[in-house]
């Protein structure tokens, strides 16, 4: 269920497989409310982070087959926070569409930048030393990464500039995405569409 009334950025998703059953909801003008419980705890507070510095409203309740691990349930997230972004956002109302930031986390520099193209693309840069943090897999970042801009709609780049600690590394890509989703949908008044082309997509 997508947003029902003009200006209204909001949307709902749920998602059902023999693996998982998602359900998100997202207010794009929020930034007070979230509500998240995926399982795994270092997830839900990297969420946590992506939409207190997105300054969105999420919500995300998610049930997985954590028996086995967190690849299903972190994959399934962010497919469905992916659409639940597309349904919210019109891309070629006028937003600003492009985002980015050098977060810094003490001793972790990241670059994040994004484009809301309607052309998912991710190109990621960093390395990780430990195989998981807090029950994350470290692999898995990017596997939600990836999920998310496939089904958003949005290129996305994401480099390592500095850092030793994968908990600070991983915890500057998410404050850094939320930031640049904050910068990319904010509105602007000075054009109706988003692309030269008339159109995005």
């Amino acid at each position: 269920m997508s947003k029902d009334a003009p200006g209204i950025r909001f949307a709902e998703v749920d998602r059902e497989t023999k693996e998982t059953r998602i359900h998100v909801v997202l207010d794009l003008d929020g930034g007070t409310k979230h509500d998240i419980s995926t399982g795994f705890g270092f997830f839900d507070h990297m969420l946590h982070l992506l939409a207190f510095h997105g300054q969105i409203d999420m919500g995300i309740e998610a049930e997985g087959d954590i028996h086995i691990d967190d690849h299903h349930t972190v994959e399934d997230v962010g497919i469905c926070l992916g659409r639940a972004f597309s349904d919210a956002l019109d891309a070629n109302s006028g937003i600003e569409r492009y985002g980015s930031c050098h977060m810094v986390m003490d001793e972790a520099l990241v670059l994040v930048a994004l484009d809301i193209s309607g052309r998912s693309g991710l190109f990621f840069d960093v390395a990780f030393k430990r195989e998981a943090v807090g029950g994350l897999a470290s692999e898995n970042v990017k596997e939600f990464l990836r999920s998310f801009v496939a089904n958003a709609g949005i290129t996305l780049h994401v480099q390592k500039l500095a850092g030793e600690n994968d908990h600070h590394i991983i915890e500057a890509i998410f404050k850094g995405l939320g930031r640049s989703l904050k910068l990319a949908t904010t509105r602007s008044e000075k054009r109706a569409g988003n692309s030269s082309k008339g159109r995005i997509g």
